[in-house]
């Protein structure tokens, strides 16, 4: 697992030990990343379900000016603060051991909006609908931002919600589908 681009290309990042996480396949990041918009400009973004923090730390890499990252496992935690040491970039980084919807109400009583929303929970454990109702409901999206969700290929996210409208939806695999949206 590395850094696919940016100021940090290449470097390679430690991954979670066990297999409570499962990392985004560096093609898949790079892939994905392409679709985004190859590099920010400014900007902050949410890795929620950040497991050891790849899909984050690649958006600091390509430009974001800061990222808060959020898991419930401590060992994903303590990955997540090993790679950002290692990158030094303890500076642009919030790291919090909490339940997804408890950090998106705590980021909305801080009055923060994200630029890019990074979802990738354990597969058929976290439910979508919910997640992208609450991260609207609370406006948590800029009104240009986007929202990465990775996804099992054969799961069908909605192609647009209240705010929502897919940009794009890729699979990748026989287990790997990508769903990007945008704010309407």
């Amino acid at each position: 697992m590395r850094v696919v681009a940016g100021f940090h290309k290449g470097r390679q990042l430690e991954a979670v030990p066990g297999s409570i996480t499962r990392p985004t396949a560096d093609k898949v990041k790079e892939a994905v990343f392409q679709m985004m918009g190859p590099f920010f400009e400014r900007g902050i973004c949410l890795d929620l379900f950040a497991g050891s923090g790849g899909l984050g730390i690649e958006a600091l890499s390509r430009g974001m000016d800061k990222g808060i990252f959020v898991d419930k496992f401590s060992k994903a935690i303590h990955t997540i603060h090993q790679n950002v040491r290692m990158l030094k970039l303890e500076d642009k980084v919030e790291i919090f051991r909490t339940d997804a919807f408890r950090a998106l109400k705590a980021a909305a009583k801080r009055g923060l909006q994200f630029d890019l929303i990074l979802l990738d929970p354990p597969y058929q454990k976290a439910g979508y609908g919910k997640l992208l109702n609450v991260i609207e409901s609370l406006g948590l999206l800029k009104e240009d931002g986007m929202i990465y969700c990775e996804h099992e290929s054969s799961e069908q996210l909605p192609v647009q919600t209240d705010d929502l409208v897919v940009m794009k939806q890729e699979i990748y695999n026989d287990t790997t589908g990508i769903t990007i949206y945008r704010n309407k």
